[in-house]
């Protein structure tokens, strides 16, 4: 969740702060300790790496590789670029206005309420877009409620609204479930930036309006730049939202190559088409991130903590009221609305026989995957701790090259060299292993969640004094005892966050799932997406309900943790 990708948007190795001593990489063997980590860290990044191999001329031996992307590109591959592109253009624009207007609201004006705002703006966060795409479909279509109250309403007939399965009810659905990237981070740059430099403005004579164009807007940018990256790579990653409402994207065409047309070496090109687009949004992000720091040095919290909102009355007061409560209302009150009404309505329809069943599964994949994500994040972090050379460094990074990855791309990238395998020796039963049983999803979940547990794990390693690891190994600690004992203990908020963050995840990620899940094991996202494509979605309120209370637990602890600056200069004042 939080991943919510911001945690995890720029290179956290970067903050860590390592032993000055020199390392000796002449020592004899030393570089063999390495080995178990590039293992490891080869593992995580094989399903990326794989996909490289479609683009070579031995990639496959039936269809040359020229010949096929020159038949997609003569079909289907200019719709899959046009509809991609259109739809993450629009989604960019919605996210920035949405997210950009609702941080300047809550962050330079005082208003009634705006206190309560802050936290409710993050509870988006908390619904997985294809949820929310579900709640508007069952409400909003020709035979849901409000077409039909309003057709028996005024003797109307026909359609009597647009139609929701769209690329626009998608723009809707992805603006309203992703701009909170957008608002945290643009909330944060206005917040401990722009408030005492609009102070300074106003004492200088500057009216409100050329205050926030001048002033306050430029320097949250490229926060606003980094949110919208996220939340295309979002956008490009989603599989649920486009396949419910027949939108043809890379993320589509990727699982219908596989599944519906038989053809590995097209999904593969189209897996790495999609991720040079994602590579490309991380890229710009990192940039912005890196404007981001630049434009935070000389800036103080002093000044900002000395600035106060400026007070709102009448209809300035109104506007900024709706523009807090309707991102609230579209994004999280009437998607909760909507799927609470057939539970209201008829509570023997839903499925609660099967509802354990599918919770059970969803928990303990995620609860697996956890586990190990933890682990993992645990040893790399340790080993660029104690020995932060350039072949550790690389390694860890390595590892954590799936994160922005879409489900769809690791599920092709992982199947592939499965495919190979089995075709070179078929005795071995590498793909009964690897699509039947639970190792090969929890491996893609690692594979795509195992650098937010990373992110998390080092993020707590910032914050303990390497004179702690020099008096250890002084009285003759080792590595275990000084694990065991010295960094655990500091690191056990850290890694309790890393490991409810990749279960939130791993409950919400779908077309992994979907695809590599064993028989008779479906969990709670893919039953909610089964259910609403063959239009029970009276049947799917329930299992999205339960993904939406899980994805609560993160949304709440990110508000407690944003308010607890705030708290804490209260409290020195």
């Amino acid at each position: 969740m939080l991943r919510i990708r911001i945690c995890i948007a720029a290179p956290a190795l970067a903050a860590v702060r390592f032993p000055t001593e020199p390392v000796i990489l002449h020592r004899p063997f030393a570089a063999l300790r390495t080995i178990p980590l590039i293992l490891l860290a080869g593992l995580l990044a094989l399903p990326v790496l794989a996909l490289l191999a479609a683009w070579l001329p031995w990639g496959d031996s039936h269809v040359p590789t020229g010949a096929l992307l020159r038949e997609m590109a003569a079909t289907v591959l200019p719709g899959y670029v046009w509809t991609t592109l259109w739809l993450g253009l629009w989604v960019a624009v919605g996210a920035a206005v949405v997210g950009t207007a609702t941080a300047a609201a809550v962050t330079l004006f005082e208003f009634p309420g705006r206190r309560v705002f802050e936290w409710l703006l993050l509870l988006p966060l908390a619904m997985p877009a294809y949820v929310t795409a579900y709640a508007y479909t069952d409400f909003l279509q020709f035979s849901g409620p409000l077409q039909v109250g309003l057709r028996e309403a005024f003797g109307l007939e026909g359609r009597l609204l647009p139609e929701v399965r769209s690329l626009w009810g998608a723009v809707w659905v992805f603006t309203f479930s992703l701009y909170p990237y957008v608002y945290l981070l643009a909330r944060t740059a206005l917040g401990e930036r722009a408030a005492h430099l609009m102070e300074a403005a106003r004492l200088l004579g500057a009216p409100l309006r050329r205050r926030i164009a001048t002033v306050a807007l430029p320097l949250a940018r490229p926060a606003v730049a980094a949110g919208v990256a996220l939340a295309l790579m979002e956008t490009l990653a989603d599989f649920g939202v486009t396949s419910y409402f027949g939108i043809q994207t890379f993320t589509t065409g990727i699982l219908k190559a596989w599944l519906s047309m038989d053809n590995r070496l097209a999904a593969a090109q189209l897996a790495t088409m999609l991720l040079a687009l994602v590579l490309l949004l991380l890229w710009l992000e990192y940039r912005a991130e890196r404007r981001m720091r630049f434009t935070a040095k000389g800036v103080g919290h002093a000044g900002a903590a000395e600035a106060q909102p400026v007070a709102l009355r009448g209809v300035a007061r109104g506007l900024a009221w709706s523009i807090c409560t309707v991102p609230v209302l579209m994004g999280f009150v009437a998607p909760v609305a909507f799927m609470l009404r057939p539970l209201a309505a008829d509570w023997s329809v839903l499925p609660w026989e099967r509802f354990l069943e599918w919770a059970w599964n969803s928990v303990r994949l995620g609860g697996i995957t956890a586990g190990l994500a933890v682990a993992v994040a645990l040893a790399l972090a340790f080993a660029v701790r104690r020995r932060p050379d350039v072949l550790t460094r690389g390694v860890v990074q390595l590892a954590g090259v799936g994160y922005a990855v879409p489900g769809a791309v690791i599920v092709v990238g992982l199947l592939l060299p499965v495919g190979w395998v089995q075709e070179q020796a078929p005795h071995w039963g590498v793909g009964a292993l690897v699509t039947t049983t639970a190792l090969g999803i929890v491996w893609a979940y690692l594979v795509r969640f195992c650098a937010v547990a990373l992110q998390s794990v080092q993020s707590g390693y910032a914050r303990i004094p390497v004179s702690l690891d020099d008096s250890a190994r002084m009285l003759g600690a080792g590595s275990v005892r000084l694990m065991a004992q010295v960094h655990w203990p500091l690191l056990q908020r850290s890694t309790a966050a890393a490991a409810l963050l990749v279960f939130v995840d791993v409950m919400k990620e779908l077309p992994a799932t979907m695809v590599l899940r064993p028989f008779n094991s479906d969990t709670l996202a893919v039953v909610a997406y089964q259910l609403a494509r063959d239009e029970r979605l009276g049947e799917a309120a329930l299992p999205s309900l339960a993904l939406v209370a899980v994805g609560l637990v993160p949304v709440v602890l990110l508000s407690r943790t944003l308010r607890a600056p705030a708290s804490a200069s209260q409290a020195a004042l």
